[in-house]
């Protein structure tokens, strides 16, 4: 076996440094400020610590980019390896752009693979000492199905990043080992989907009744991870294009059966939601601490005549799919949209998202526009300016100050959570999967209606086909659901992403007339976008192969 010692599958290190003991005398010396498995699993209160730690624990690098448990808002969002947005810095995401992803150089997408197993083997390190440890029936119960959870949850990462996977079952791998070949043996999409959702029903049965702190798994979360993990094991991608009414019935009854739960509903305020904690749609999210410095999430991502550095910029692609507020379509002659004042009578979630040129923020408009606008290139510090001429909005805290150039991190710690699973989506999953499965009924329309009512929308058009609905519904998610981590995920298992990830990144120039009036003009912000069908899946990294002694197989056409 090749290199066997860089693989992550089995030798990364256990978090809180784990010790093993040495047999060398003269390197048998005890660390003072490291604990030894027998002290974490030898209480319960360290054992709870572990557990908790499983949730966000992993670090493999310096940067906080990446989907899921790592989402800490910095450096590029999925968001801008989509038709979404594009970052001002690149930081990596460009490469995922224009296609040049390979095993050698995915940028932080290497994250999804590394993290993900690592933490895996931490909790099969949890399960294997768990039972030994002196606490009551109920706690241990209780902590094991949060394990399950985490374990669902880190493949969820890692199937809708590679597809077919391996599956470590319980089994802590080390370099006593004889024969890793079940470490380097990918198992089929569908099977790994039905190992993360039994990992689920475990974890929905021993989670019953428990009440954790925010950010903890719940029955909820679990069902709702459920419900998306069965939509994406019914999509076209993980079908192999073959409609499957059966699939799609048991995301559907999956998406219900957390709605029949009675617990969670849309909270009224659209922006409001992405700034509070433990709302009444909040499935499942992840909590910051105000006595923790993080992310400088204003900072990051404000216009730079704000003194914020831009960084992931909506794209016109992504502006131009929110409806006017007659529920028209912009390219619809007769919806009333006019280009050169685009921002008028649209979906209120568009001014809820996206800065734009002349939304107010922060006690003024915002001047994007050329020549002179504050937050033009030709406004200060213009190496920051927005690459779009959008800005981000959606998640950004107006009460958190980032005009201090002198203390960049003075009272801009993140306080604000991130939604990992929202109403919203389990209403969304529910219209998608049941259309699907018996074509657009009155349950469908409901679903989408509660969504779009609480944005200040008009319904869908009632008599729609499933074809037509299924294009709603798209649209929707696009909105809706928007930098959350959705749409990179989404369009691959539409099977749509030939489309939307092989047209330029469109941004907008707005040019201030000599009477004050401004001029809207499309162009594009960052050509050479390009997607192939071996990019519906991710390359798995090269040293993990070279670690495999060539066993484990790399995804088509890379």
């Amino acid at each position: 076996m090749k290199n066997i010692n860089k693989s992550v599958l089995f030798l990364s290190a256990i978090s809180l440094l784990l010790l093993n003991a040495c047999k060398k005398d003269y390197l048998n010396v005890t660390p003072t400020n490291l604990l030894t498995a027998q002290t974490i699993f030898g209480d319960s209160v360290l054992t709870e610590v572990y557990v908790v730690g499983r949730y966000t624990g992993v670090q493999l690098t310096s940067e906080n980019a990446g989907p899921s448990f790592q989402r800490g808002f910095d450096s590029p969002w999925l968001s801008s390896i989509t038709d979404e947005s594009i970052h001002t810095q690149d930081n990596g995401s460009f490469i995922v752009q224009q296609g040049n992803v390979t095993p050698d150089n995915a940028s932080f997408l290497t994250n999804f693979w590394f993290r993900s197993y690592r933490s895996i083997r931490e909790i099969n390190y949890a399960f294997a000492n768990i039972d030994n440890v002196p606490m009551s029936n109920g706690t241990k119960t209780r902590l094991k199905a949060e394990l399950h959870f985490i374990r669902a949850y880190r493949y969820h990462d890692l199937i809708r990043a590679y597809g077919d996977v391996p599956l470590v079952g319980d089994k802590v791998w080390g370099l006593t080992d004889k024969d890793y070949t079940p470490l380097f043996t990918r198992s089929p999409k569908q099977d790994c989907i039905a190992y993360a959702v039994n990992e689920l029903d475990q974890a929905i049965a021993g989670l019953k009744n428990a009440k954790l702190a925010d950010g903890r798994a719940s029955v909820g979360a679990a069902m709702g991870l459920k419900s998306r993990l069965l939509l994406y094991a019914a999509s076209p991608l993980y079908t192999d294009g073959q409609n499957n009414p059966t699939k799609w019935a048991a995301a559907a009854a999956a998406a219900k059966a957390v709605m029949d739960l009675g617990t969670y509903s849309l909270y009224p305020n659209y922006k409001a939601e992405f700034l509070t904690n433990k709302t009444s749609e909040d499935v499942y999210e992840r909590v910051y601490s105000t006595s923790v410095q993080h992310s400088q999430l204003e900072l990051l991502n404000g216009p730079n005549g704000y003194n914020g550095w831009g960084g992931n910029t909506p794209l016109q692609n992504f502006v131009d799919g929110f409806q006017m507020s007659n529920g028209k379509a912009i390219t619809d002659p007769s919806s009333g949209y006019n280009p050169q004042d685009p921002y008028t009578n649209r979906d209120p979630r568009l001014a809820q998202t996206v800065l734009y040129n002349g939304h107010p923020y922060r006690g003024r408009p915002v001047e994007f526009f050329l020549p002179g606008g504050k937050d033009s290139k030709d406004g200060i510090a213009n190496w920051n300016t927005t690459l779009t001429g959008y800005c981000m909005l959606k998640y950004m805290d107006e009460n958190l100050n980032p005009n201090d150039p002198l203390n960049l991190y003075k009272d801009q710690t993140q306080t604000q959570p991130f939604k990992y699973i929202r109403y919203a989506e389990i209403l969304l999953n529910y219209a998608e999967a049941q259309n699907e499965a018996v074509g657009p009924d009155n349950s469908v329309y409901a679903a989408l209606k509660l969504i779009r009512t609480r944005a200040g929308m008009p319904e869908i058009t009632p008599g729609l086909s499933q074809a037509d609905m299924r294009t709603a519904i798209q649209n929707e998610r696009q909105v809706e659901l928007s930098f959350e981590d959705h749409r990179y995920f989404d369009v691959r298992r539409w099977k749509i992403a030939n489309v939307t990830e092989n047209v330029p990144a469109y941004g907008v120039h707005p040019v201030k007339n000599a009477d004050g009036s401004i001029t809207y003009t499309k162009f594009v912000a960052l050509a050479n976008r390009k997607f192939a069908d071996k990019n519906y899946w991710m390359p798995i990294p090269q040293s993990e192969i070279l670690s495999s002694g060539g066993l484990l197989k790399q995804n088509p056409g890379y």
